[in-house]
């Protein structure tokens, strides 16, 4: 359903994109950001389940500017080496990675697709990256975190989203103390936030951390935020 595409930031990086297209004519796009383990089979899939449901789906490489083609799975190895690929993002100096992003939502703007309207979601360190768009970048219309490590930090607390926002969060994920959650919820009372019966990454059905029941209800919830806000 899918395929590459190069986009192009501000700073003249150029970096790939998986791009999945609806059937016939799109509803609305979606920008997908991936976890720590770059645009793999999982996150290909996602954006082919928005694709699914009839939005253009784009979810390019966050990774790109430290290192090209990364595809990795999910043990303790591919683990250690996503965090560290991770760690070299977050220390570029600003924006960095975020102007890739918002690339993303310039190309998935222009393409006039539907309504008009943009919306991201992201899971893992996507998800902390879709929640810095929502309060930094211009051009979206909702915003969707999984379990976005880092969101709940008294920093990130700190930031006010431009957009609407669902969150979703798991009550056994070790990355993410539910106590945290919480406070986060106490400072944005207007974010729509989920706490489910789960582990971090239960969205994945490749990990061991996957929880269909959890993944499935998150879903549900995400498609009838953006049918609300994107169209």
């Amino acid at each position: 359903m899918g395929e590459f595409i190069d986009l192009k930031a501000a700073d003249g990086n150029v970096f790939p994109a998986y791009v999945a297209r609806p059937a016939g004519q799109p509803r609305a796009a979606v920008v997908v950001l991936q976890e720590i383990f770059g645009v793999n089979s999982h996150i290909r899939s996602v954006a082919d389940g928005y694709a699914a449901q009839g939005y253009l789906a784009v979810a390019p490489s966050t990774f790109h500017r430290v290192k090209p083609q990364v595809e990795l799975g999910y043990a303790e190895a591919d683990m250690s080496a996503g965090f560290a690929l991770k760690t070299a993002v977050e220390a570029l100096p600003a924006p960095g990675v975020m102007q890739d992003i918002q690339a993303a939502i310039d190309w998935a703007a222009g393409q006039k697709a539907g309504s008009g309207k943009v919306g991201i979601v992201g899971f893992c360190w996507g998800g902390l990256l879709t929640w810095r768009a929502a309060c930094t970048l211009k051009g979206l219309s909702a915003a969707v975190p999984y379990y976005g490590g880092g969101v709940t930090t008294p920093d990130e607390v700190a930031r006010v989203p431009r957009v609407p926002v669902l969150a979703h969060f798991g009550d056994q994920d070790h990355w993410i103390p539910l106590d945290s959650v919480e406070a986060f919820k106490r400072a944005h009372p207007d974010v729509e936030v989920h706490v489910y019966q789960a582990n971090h990454g239960f969205n994945c059905d490749q990990r061991g951390s996957h929880n269909a029941e959890a993944a499935k209800l998150a879903r549900e919830r995400t498609l009838a935020f953006f049918a609300k806000h994107l169209g």
